[in-house]
């Protein structure tokens, strides 16, 4: 119960750090629920006068930690949903956060080779780029092929342990709104959170970075409009991660950009159609898809860097995709439906032709109109109705797939505000159905259901085997029972007991905290 009493103070000075940097001041209050108004009120007193100046958001995130940092890079893209005060307040998050010292970043190289950096590199400059869980160094090297610059990735110092605490909060904050909320937990919170905690662990091991970026380069060697930087294995570790340098202008310096002469309509249909060649055609893609790490280099192409949140579909989830998408393209809102309820998303007991009308109401406002007239925030609001009336719950192997499609629209929003997003996908969805979805799809299908037959067959000896020792098992489960210990039931009652005095020791620390803060405000 210590531990609760601890989230529940973290997450209380979450709320009272965002209040007093004036974060809702400019809420308007006919647009949150009845009951969110009196706190909505309660926040805009304890906000300090000096807060209504701009960039208080990105203060407030940076203040919280990384994994609210993280949060406002993912809402810097989406000035339709926020607004675009706020997208301008956010983007210094993106990739201009404050850098650690270069004599931190030294200490960190030689102490993951153990050698001196001189005998590492042959210089390191100041650091180019900080971001909330590391930053880049550009450096240069000496290897057979002669010299070469390089960008040097160093983990930010201490940011494992505060992800752990952010982690932790939130899981104490989805674990107690499942317990109490039926939407929580159709929406499946912990799953999403546990799905989050995997991603982000993965991010701060650079060697799991340099994994995925290699077979990313490998998926891309042949697209002709993308690029992925090459990694520099020799002088990788868990803390450092050194690649190929990119010389080229961020997609999120858009006045370079258009000083450049570069085609922007033409650079966010690549945006978008990469992406989705990525996602449809290998299965893995580049799930931090934020403006500050694409670039366009000197032959026009789109890089990519920072691998840490890549996201993977399988075979099944790929085919789901573009049949939905190619769906919404050709208007076929029942093919749509179908899909959803042969992949399991919409519970058996609705009827198909009743989700093909839901799906209809999202697709024919959208269709065929030009990006800058849709508001993405009445669409994400029309679609989660539609998926609380159809009971749809979460799907955790979706999740990071949905979070990138919705970076991905917004980034290329930014090149062309007239982008039409299903015209955009047209070539890269219609082509892949047409390759596996056709005869030639089939035949690949044939062959591996013939596979899936022969190692099934190969392992049946086995699986029967298991299948007689589980039934024995059960048999004298059935037989015998299941018994408590008389100190199995001590334990459970003085658990109980702990449970409740904690309870109640937690109310009065709210209470506490509470009076405090109205002191603080009153004196």
């Amino acid at each position: 119960m210590i531990s609760s009493l601890i989230h529940i103070l973290r997450l209380a000075r979450a709320g009272f750090v965002l209040a007093r940097e004036g974060v809702f001041a400019k809420v308007d209050p006919s647009m949150v629920p009845a009951s969110m108004r009196v706190p909505l009120m309660l926040s805009r007193l304890l906000a300090r006068r000096e807060a209504k100046s701009g960039n208080r958001l990105a203060i407030a995130m940076e203040r919280l930690g990384p994994s609210y940092v993280k949060l406002g890079q993912f809402l810097a893209t989406r000035p339709d949903v926020v607004g675009p005060q706020v997208v301008r307040d956010l983007e210094m998050l993106q990739d201009r956060m404050a850098p650690f010292g270069r004599e931190v970043a030294v200490k960190t190289i030689e102490a993951s080779f153990d050698r001196k950096l001189d005998e590492i590199f042959i210089e390191l400059g100041e650091p180019v780029a900080a971001a909330s869980i590391a930053q880049v160094h550009k450096a240069r090297v000496r290897d057979r092929n002669g010299e070469r610059d390089v960008a040097v990735k160093i983990l930010r110092p201490g940011v494992e342990r505060r992800f752990t605490r952010d982690l932790s909060d939130m899981f104490f904050a989805a674990a107690f709104a499942e317990r109490h909320f039926a939407e929580a937990r159709r929406l499946r919170m912990v799953e999403v959170v546990e799905t989050l905690a995997r991603s982000v662990r993965m991010e701060m091991d650079f060697r799991l970075e340099a994994a995925a970026a290699s077979e990313f380069g490998e998926n891309c060697n042949d697209d002709a409009d993308f690029c992925v930087p090459v990694i520099d294995w020799d002088r990788t570790s868990r803390d450092v991660l050194t690649l190929q340098w990119m010389d080229g202008i961020a997609l999120s310096d858009l006045p370079a950009l258009e000083k450049s002469g570069l085609d922007l309509p033409a650079l966010g249909r690549t945006v978008i159609q990469s992406f989705l060649r990525h996602a449809v055609r290998d299965g893995l893609f580049h799930a931090d898809m934020h403006p500050g790490n694409l670039f366009v280099d000197h032959q026009g192409r789109l890089c990519a860097v920072d691998f840490g949140i890549m996201g993977r579909l399988g075979l099944k989830e790929r085919r789901f995709l573009a049949e939905i998408l190619y769906g919404f393209i050709t208007r076929d809102y029942r093919r749509v439906a179908e899909v959803h309820f042969e992949a399991g998303y919409v519970p058996s007991h609705h009827r198909v032709e009743d989700f093909a009308q839901a799906v209809r109401a999202i697709g024919e406002p959208i269709h065929s109109r030009p990006a800058d007239q849709i508001s993405m925030a009445k669409l994400l609001t029309l679609l989660f109705e539609i998926t609380a009336l159809f009971d749809m719950r979460t799907r955790t192997e979706l999740v990071m797939l949905q979070k990138t499609m919705v970076v991905v629209e917004g980034v290329a929003r930014k090149l062309d505000p007239h982008l039409d997003m299903w015209s955009t996908a047209d070539p890269v969805v219609r082509g892949w159905i047409e390759k596996n979805l056709g005869p030639v799809g089939k035949l690949s299908d044939a062959g591996r259901v013939v596979s899936s037959f022969g190692r099934a067959a190969l392992a049946l000896p086995e699986m029967l085997q298991r299948a007689e020792r589980l039934t024995e098992r059960l048999e004298e489960a059935t037989q015998q029972g299941f018994a408590l210990s008389p100190a199995s039931v001590e334990a459970i009652g003085r658990a109980e007991a702990r449970r409740a005095r904690w309870g109640n020791a937690a109310l009065w620390v709210i209470a506490g905290l509470l009076a405090w803060l109205v002191f603080d405000i009153t004196f």
